[in-house]
């Protein structure tokens, strides 16, 4: 074996097959279940010593959600077919506005990615010991993080607002866990976008293009009900409006239908495919 071929990360295009089972297959053993907790919470702290150090950012990003509920809501919330008997449009606006939130966080996540490329620094990552998955899911509970503190921000400014939601410990709790979800597995989606796009310019155009549709064809705004039949398609097949449904209906008590159930299952799925798809692309980032 040359040199070259032996500093090459297991699973990498260029390694062996030997390589690459060692770095995926053994993950459903204790050992390999060890190992991915130990390097997701390797680099969870590592994601978490750069939030410390960039308390701006979670600043500047709570203004965006806070402009939507109270400036766009405020202006819509006189509008009647928004109403939903006596629920407030802010409160129903809420949900979705946290969720739209938590998943720009994660859709640009991918950006660091490209940056870590550009300065040599995921080449060496990707040269460690550390499962591929333990990379890619540490990194989106990075994304975790920076979502849970900006959503934490806004839930204190609603209670201090008097809009209302449902103040119950299940809810929010179940409210924070399924935000988690959703995030993990939009950072997951944005990390297997830039292993395919080269330049930050065009990734964060193609980010837009993704993140837009995913929001204004979802129930963050308004209900399914309002929606044309070709856009109600749309949205029943948009991961993000299951997430928003099941905020709803742990926040203000309205969503789809009552079944959170089904929303943590959809969104839990959507995270394990990203997750998967995001492991296996991942080393190609550096080509």
């Amino acid at each position: 074996m040359s040199a070259h071929s032996a500093a090459l990360p297991a699973g990498s295009p260029s390694a062996g097959p030997s390589s690459v089972g060692a770095a995926s297959g053994g993950l459903f053993t204790a050992g390999g279940m060890r190992a991915l907790g130990a390097g997701t919470y390797a680099m969870a702290q590592s994601e978490l010593r750069k939030l410390r150090h960039d308390h701006l950012d979670i600043i500047t990003r709570s203004v965006q959600p806070l402009l939507w509920l109270f400036i766009f809501g405020t202006a819509l919330s006189h509008t009647r077919a928004l109403t939903l008997g006596r629920l407030e449009y802010r409160a129903y606006l809420a949900p979705g506005v946290m969720a739209q939130a938590a998943m720009f966080i994660a859709i640009f996540f991918g950006l660091a990615v490209i940056w870590e490329r550009d300065v040599g620094q995921l080449q060496r990552l990707l040269a460690t010991p550390l499962p591929r998955t333990a990379i890619v899911l540490g990194k989106a509970v990075g994304a975790c993080v920076r979502a849970l503190v900006q959503a934490l921000l806004l839930l204190a400014v609603i209670a201090v607002a008097g809009i209302g939601v449902r103040w119950t410990v299940d809810g929010v709790i179940g409210t924070l866990a399924l935000l988690m979800l959703g995030t993990a597995a939009f950072a997951c989606m944005s990390m297997l976008l830039a292993a395919a796009v080269k330049e930050r310019e065009r990734f964060m155009g193609i980010g837009q293009l993704i993140m837009m549709p995913l929001f204004f064809a979802s129930s963050a705004l308004y209900p399914l009900s309002l929606m044309p039949g070709w856009l109600h398609v749309i949205a029943r097949i948009n991961p993000l409006t299951y997430e928003v449904q099941g905020l709803r209906q742990m926040l203000v008590g309205v969503g789809g239908a009552g079944e959170v159930w089904l929303d943590f299952l959809v969104i839990t799925g959507f995270l394990l495919v990203m997750l998967a798809a995001a492991t296996r692309a991942y080393p190609k980032a550096i080509l």
